[in-house]
């Protein structure tokens, strides 16, 4: 696949998730209700108002991290030397968006539905996706720029999780017929497994070479 392709392919699905997240969150069910209520007794948030507050940040933060990430791989941004800073401090926005995400998410994990068996892959994503993203802007900076976008390829796959997640969720709660929170639970571990193999098939498809290292 061509990466002109590529990036139009992309730039719909970073649209369409965007999109459904905003109106939901925003539009449809700002209060969490429905979310709220699949989970079992016990496993709620303590503080309703500033668990509320605290998904508004996750989710802003999500969205700006899938339009940074998309606007990073757009190759008329990186022409002039003008549009190679904006790339830099647009990558670097990323990050910062990235971080939010998975700051808040660890504020969150401990009332993830499904227990601990939850937490775990959450925290787990909160770990790896800004090492990752770290580990990218590091390789950029000492101009090993292959091996920077494989990483950022890898990483951005993670802004898609919530939209890949939810369809883990309905397979197994759908098809399987498993309760939500062991439904929930295997989603997560799932999902996790599934974005990472995504961004290591979207680099063998675009074809990105390898740096003489042969790292990353």
């Amino acid at each position: 696949m061509s990466s002109k392709a590529a990036l139009r392919w992309l730039a719909a699905a970073a649209a369409a998730a965007v999109a459904y997240v905003l109106y939901k969150s925003y539009l449809a069910d700002p209060q969490a209700a429905g979310f709220l209520a699949l989970k079992p007794p016990g496993q709620g948030p303590d503080k309703l108002g500033s668990w509320l507050a605290v998904l508004q940040v996750h989710i802003a933060a999500a969205c700006a991290a899938t339009a940074c990430g998309l606007l990073g791989f757009a190759p008329a941004g990186r022409r002039t030397p003008r549009r190679l800073n904006l790339h830099r401090w647009n990558g670097y926005l990323y990050f910062i968006c990235v971080f939010l995400v998975c700051l808040t998410s660890g504020y969150m994990a401990p009332y993830a539905t499904g227990g601990k068996w939850a937490s775990v892959p959450f925290n787990l994503l909160n770990m790896l996706w800004p090492a990752i993203t770290l580990l990218a802007i590091l390789r950029a900076r000492k101009r090993r720029l292959a091996a920077h976008k494989r990483l950022m390829i890898r990483s951005y796959a993670f802004c898609f999780n919530n939209m890949t997640l939810h369809l883990f969720t309905g397979l197994f709660t759908g098809l399987l017929e498993l309760p939500y929170a062991a439904g929930y639970a295997a989603a997560l571990y799932a999902n996790i497994a599934f974005l990472l193999l995504a961004g290591e098939l979207a680099i063998r498809m675009l074809r990105v070479p390898r740096d003489e290292g042969g790292r990353a």
